[in-house]
This record gives C-alpha cells, structure tokens and sequence, in this order.
C-alpha cells in the first residue's frame, strides 16, 4: 500500500491545494505534452527545476512522493533496457556477442527514464492536492464540449475518477490476501521469474471476486440515494476561477514556452 501514492490525496493547505481543479488537470496534461515534445538534457533540467518548484508549494513531503516512483520500477527499468540495447550508435562502449551497447544508447536510456519519473510525479502530484470530487468535476467541465455530440461526458468523469480512486484500494486488497496466503504458507519470494509469476496466479481469483464485490457495492449505494448520471443534475458547489487560477495558467504556459525554448538551443 505505501507503494501506491497515484490515486491518494494528501490533505494540507498549500496554494496548490487551493487552485481550481481544472487548471490542475490543463497543466498537468500541457506539462506531460512538452515532456514529449522536448529531448535534450537542459530542457529536462528545466522541467526537473520546475517539478522542484510546484512540489515545494504543494507542502506535501517529496518522499511521499517520489515512493510512487517504487511500484513503476519495473517499466522504469524495462523502457530504458529497450532503449540501451536497441538503440543504433557510432560509438561503441560495450560490444558481446548479439549485445552492443553504444553511447547514443545510454543517452536515449537515460532521457526516457527521465521523461517517464518527470512524468509519474508531474500526474501524482495532481492526485494528491486534488480530491477526488474536485478531479470529476474537472473532466467533466473541460470535457464538456464534446456533449454536443452526445458523448456522456458525465459518465466518462464518473468512471475515470473511480477507477484511479480504487487504485490504492485495490492494492491494499493484494496486500492483504498475500498476508493471508503467506500465513497459511505460500511463498513469492523465493524462485526465479517464473515461479514468482505463477505464485502470482491465485491472487487473481480473490482479487477480481473482491473488485466485483466491491464494484456491486458500489452500484447499490448509488442507487440506493437515487444516482441519475446528469440528468436533471445541479451542482453544490460551482467552480469559479479566481485571479490566482489565471496567474498559475499564464505560469504554466511561460514554462511551456521556456522548455521548448531551451530544448531548440
């Protein structure tokens, strides 16, 4: 559970906290745009510096944080495998058999590692100074264009918002039925890949009977207090944007335009 930060809010009173959800979600989205757009080292250590700001001002404790970075290790590592390996060069560094490691290969592996951690913390940092009410009120409001054609823009919030709600129930779910199969003596520790891969097997059962159960329960609640999706649907609280929300957007797009900036130096 405490390698699960993606989908948990951290509560405080920081000016993160404070802006309005949806420039929250706009910025994270432009953020991870320009991470694509970029791809050389200086352009990263602008965003890194950047990411360093906005975690600071968020006053939630950066090894929180960056924990999350622990449960995406493996991706982490698999991408940048890929790109050492695969990557064709000029300059040779290590050379065995089928293996050929190159320079521009440890240069590609370290920029898309890079890319990908900016990335996970740039998103987890949204998730944790914005409620989970205040995230589907955000999609739905910038979403709300596309009602015009008759997409559920509604329900398409509704769902995105449970399922990254239930990202850390749910792993809080797997840990619980590991204790109880380690109590009664499985083992998924011990064994190479594939023994710890099929060790993995009979938690699926337990698992998905929980998630439906728990999806069912869910269904029941909503429509026990008369849950209509938008249909004749007022809200309580109104999202408004305040001067501080359009300081942070115009903050948000002079980083856009710095990054891209330096990355064509």
């Amino acid at each position: 559970m405490g390698k699960i930060v993606i989908g948990q809010y951290y509560p405080a009173d920081s000016v993160l906290h404070r802006l309005d959800a949806r420039v929250k979600l706009c910025g994270t989205m432009f953020f991870i745009v320009t991470l694509f757009m970029v791809n050389s080292w200086l352009a990263y250590g602008v965003a890194v510096l950047a990411l360093g700001a906005v975690i600071a001002l968020s006053l939630v404790p950066p090894m929180f944080m960056f924990r999350g970075l622990r449960a995406m290790l493996f991706i982490l590592l698999f991408t940048a495998s890929l790109n050492l390996f695969l990557t064709p060069g000029e300059t040779v560094l290590v050379e065995f058999l089928f293996i050929r490691v190159t320079l521009e290969g440890v240069s590609q592996a370290g920029r898309i590692a890079l890319r990908l951690m900016i990335l996970i913390v740039g998103s987890t940092v949204m998730t944790l100074t914005t409620t989970p009410i205040q995230l589907t009120d955000a999609i739905e409001s910038v979403l709300r264009p596309f009602k015009a054609v008759r997409v559920p823009v509604h329900e398409i919030a509704m769902m995105m918002t449970i399922a990254l709600r239930f990202i850390p129930t749910l792993m809080e779910e797997v840990d619980k039925i590991m204790k109880a199969q380690m109590a009664r003596g499985a083992d998924f520790d011990t064994g190479g890949l594939v023994k710890k891969a099929k060790s993995l097997l009979p938690l699926m059962v337990p698992l998905f009977i929980s998630a439906f159960r728990r999806a069912d329960e869910l269904a029941q609640a909503m429509d026990a207090r008369c849950y209509r999706g938008d249909v004749n649907r007022t809200k309580m609280n109104v999202m408004r944007f305040a001067p501080r929300d359009i300081f942070a957007a115009g903050l948000v797009i002079m980083y856009g335009f710095a990054v891209i900036f330096v990355d064509r130096m």
